[in-house]
């Protein structure tokens, strides 16, 4: 029901947008989030918006760099990544939470995820 998409090969420095589509049902009044997973390691908070957009949160280690948007009438998520760095290379998730308001950055909260893509940061 979640689709992420955007994935690739890139050099340090460039930018990638994800994607993240949903079917099936709407998820225009879930919050939304981006997680990543990083080979070896745990699943890791990226990214969060609350349903309306009104509301984001970061880790600390991209904000600045990423941003999260949604397009509630599309059913659309969106990771826009700059400034990419080779320790930003993982797999990346798309998740959808059933919560009324505010976003959580804990993998715990989120009742849907999508497949993942694979975004990988040469040196």
């Amino acid at each position: 029901q979640l689709q992420a998409s955007g994935g690739g090969l890139v050099q340090a420095g460039d930018s990638l947008r994800l994607s993240c589509a949903g079917s099936g049902r709407t998820f225009s009044n879930y919050a939304m989030g981006w997680f990543r997973q990083a080979p070896g390691k745990e699943r890791e908070f990226v990214a969060a918006i609350s349903w309306s957009g009104g509301s984001t949160g970061y880790a600390d280690s991209v904000k600045g760099r990423f941003t999260i948007s949604r397009a509630n009438a599309k059913n659309m998520l969106y990771l826009q990544m700059n400034s990419l760095k080779p320790e930003d290379t993982a797999v990346y998730y798309c998740a959808a939470d059933r919560r009324p308001a505010g976003w959580g950055n804990s993998s715990y909260e989120y009742d849907y995820w999508g497949q993942g893509t694979e975004v990988t940061v040469s040196s």
